[in-house]
């Protein structure tokens, strides 16, 4: 268990993981070219994993991340906890934020969320962070509209903490969504599917960081 809440570290490029969507390659291998492409955010994400083989890889990861990226687990504060995470990212159904505060006090909490109203909700409830979308056409979610970066600028108006973009999101596009007031990105595929998934995290920090300056100051909580 972590001994106090990590720092976010703006601006973020997250990895959210996908097993499946990683060729022959193995997960951790992919996740560690990653983070050598300068990803500062993993969130392990794979929900037909039974919760001893889950907690076996997110152990995995948390070793792979080292200092360089911090570690969520998608949904199961049990595991993140027995891991060692550094936190939670809860779904748009998962626990409310603040009955997982008390189980884990120090523990990073994000929630993903898809319009204002559960974005004002999940931050009254103490999230450090929520995951907004979706912001493009992407892989995972094939049968949703995207919301376009607009969404970032919807719930912007009525949260304190840090958004980040998902859905689609490529080195082409990211600039739209921190240009919209979001203080990073969460991708999967344009990483876990390219043939070399470090330059293509390297090409999506850079597009990130080199948005970044120009974001809106009120949004870089």
């Amino acid at each position: 268990m972590t001994e106090r809440r990590s720092v976010l570290p703006l601006p973020i490029v997250m990895l959210v993981t996908d097993r499946t969507a990683c060729g022959d390659r193995r997960l951790e291998a992919v996740v560690e070219a990653a983070v050598e492409g300068g990803v500062n955010m993993v969130q392990l994400r794979e929900k037909d994993l039974p919760a001893a083989d889950l907690y076996g890889l997110a152990l995995r990861l948390r070793k792979v991340v080292g200092s360089q990226a911090l570690l969520l687990v998608n949904d199961r504060v049990d595991v993140a906890l027995a891991a060692g995470a550094h936190g939670v990212q809860l779904g748009g159904d998962g626990l409310p934020c603040d009955i997982v505060r008390t189980l884990a006090p120090d523990m990073l909490i994000g929630r993903s969320v898809h319009d204002a109203t559960n974005a004002g909700v999940a931050v009254s409830h103490g999230a450090d962070l929520l995951l907004v979308g979706t912001m493009f056409a992407s892989r995972s979610h094939p049968g949703l509209t995207p919301a376009g970066p607009s969404l970032i600028r919807k719930v912007g108006a009525i949260s304190t903490v840090p958004l980040i973009g998902i859905g689609g999101i490529t080195a082409a596009n990211a600039t739209q969504v921190i240009s919209a007031g979001a203080s990073g990105v969460a991708a999967i595929t344009s990483i876990t599917l390219a043939p070399d998934p470090k330059d293509a995290a390297a090409r999506l920090v850079a597009a990130v960081t080199e948005a970044w300056p120009t974001a809106p100051l009120h949004k870089r909580h």
